[in-house]
């Protein structure tokens, strides 16, 4: 079928930063005070890193770093909304097909 794929360092996780850390990593860089390899070092990270953020905070601003869980219900988008929906809905008629059949079959 496929190759299995194993992971090079299983001790190894991933790191994760807050919102803030990045905004200050950000206000940092662009201060300019230290070179951007000598800041990464004492922030303990990658430069690209410190890049892709500030590029990621240039574009947009207020929505940057907004985390990776759901999406509150007024910013969903229709189609997720929607899909979420039927989703429910369909549960709900097999549900209640199970349950018509149930008693079908004691009444009959």
């Amino acid at each position: 079928m496929g190759k299995e794929r194993t992971k090079v360092n299983t001790e190894r996780q991933r790191q994760r930063y807050s919102r803030e850390f990045k905004l200050e990593a950000v206000r940092l860089l662009e201060l300019g005070q230290k070179p951007a390899a000598q800041l990464a070092l004492e922030l303990g990270m990658r430069r690209n890193q410190l890049y892709k953020w500030q590029k990621e905070l240039s574009a947009k601003d207020d929505q940057a770093f907004r985390g990776s869980g759901r999406k509150p219900l007024d910013q969903q988008s229709d189609v997720e909304r929607l899909k979420a929906e039927l989703k429910r809905v369909t549960e709900e008629r097999d549900i209640l097909k199970k349950a018509a059949a149930y008693f079908a079959k004691e009444l009959g």
